[in-house]
């Protein structure tokens, strides 16, 4: 038997590496659930057995869950008191959920996605597709917190804002329709920031719309904004002001029809937001960590959801701007304009 050159070997442990950050992702998503992180940051340095107790969960298991923790240099342990801390640095990331770094919300998406394994298995041999109504609901709240942080800091104070005149027309009490919007963080963000503004959520997943509904009325917003299960190209509604798309054009089987109605259910004057990921094809050999989330997602997730559709389209998440201005151009929009941006996802301003 040969031995292993050089470059196999350091290969090797990058894949164990990989391999280990994935078993990881599911003791990350035990500590949102359970609020260890949380713990650890409002009441820490904690040990295992101070941590059960503030938690509610039991001593062996914390214990375990700390090393865990510690091995992956997430959390830090006093040699002398055997107490376990949250650095300072890495509680915006895993325990505050108003932070805009914070992560650890994206994987409770994970038993949503990995139970999907079957169904990819076939779909890559079929070439069918895996729709978002055959995940879990984990899936729509995992994805939801994923990206509701960069919303909650982004949307109001420099999205909107970068939009031509559309902040005026809101506060004056314009029109707006939320498109694909899942649980509904963005359109309860644009209601809250505008209360003369009448505003709509649309999404083809009940379960999303269901959840959306309950936390409008958590947050009292029941009775200004209107959800509703529809798909992006038989929304109800025209003379919109705003017309928003974050993150889920590229999810679509049929984009060019979702923006022919976006263009037919916008006033004249209207504006349509795109949010997309800030990724193109030429960024697959980039490396970054935000191409290495989206190419990954992409494989798992946004490709087969738009397969699934059977649509004349499946962009992936990463199929870049020039893609999606050439289809809001083929659905008759004549002015595109790459408002902002963030390291994540891209901004664009598309007008009639």
């Amino acid at each position: 038997m040969s031995t292993p050159s050089q470059a196999t070997t350091d290969f090797h442990q990058r894949v164990i590496g990989d391999a280990a950050a994935a078993v990881r992702g599911l003791s990350v998503s035990l500590g949102e659930r359970l609020g260890l992180y949380r713990a650890l940051t409002e009441h820490g340095p904690l040990t295992p057995s101070q941590l059960a107790s503030r938690t509610g969960i039991t001593e062996r298991y914390a214990e375990e869950w700390l090393h865990a923790q510690l091995s992956a240099a997430y959390v830090e342990r006093d040699p002398a008191s055997g107490a376990y801390r949250l650095p300072e640095a890495h509680a915006p990331v895993l325990a505050d959920p108003t932070a805009v770094t914070f992560a650890a919300g994206f994987f409770t998406a994970l038993k949503a996605l990995y139970a999907t394994e079957d169904l990819l298995v076939d779909a890559y041999r079929t070439g069918d597709g895996v729709g978002w109504a055959e995940h879990d609901p984990a899936l729509d709240t995992g994805m939801g917190s994923f990206f509701q942080p960069t919303y909650e800091h982004r949307l109001v104070p420099d999205w909107l804002p970068s939009l031509h005149d559309v902040t005026d027309k809101l506060a004056g009490g314009g029109t707006v329709a939320d498109v694909g919007c899942g649980v509904g963080h963005t359109t309860l963000l644009i209601a809250k920031a505008f209360p003369n503004a009448t505003v709509y959520g649309f999404d083809y997943s009940e379960e999303a719309i269901g959840i959306a509904q309950q936390l409008a009325e958590a947050a009292g917003l029941a009775d200004r904004v209107v959800f509703e299960a529809a798909s992006a190209d038989d929304y109800p509604g025209t003379g919109y002001d705003l017309v928003t798309f974050f993150n889920c054009l590229h999810d679509m089987g049929d984009p060019v029809a979702a923006a022919q109605h976006v263009h037919k259910s916008l006033d004249p004057d209207g504006t349509w937001m795109l949010v997309e990921s800030n990724v193109s094809p030429a960024d697959i050999d980039t490396r970054t960590p935000a191409a290495h989330m989206f190419m990954a997602l992409s494989a798992v997730m946004c490709l087969p959801v738009a397969v699934a559709q059977r649509g004349p389209h499946a962009l992936g998440n990463h199929s870049g701007e020039q893609a999606f201005r050439a289809i809001a151009e083929e659905a008759g929009f004549t002015r595109w304009r790459r408002a902002t941006e963030t390291p994540v996802n891209a901004v664009y301003e598309v007008r009639p």
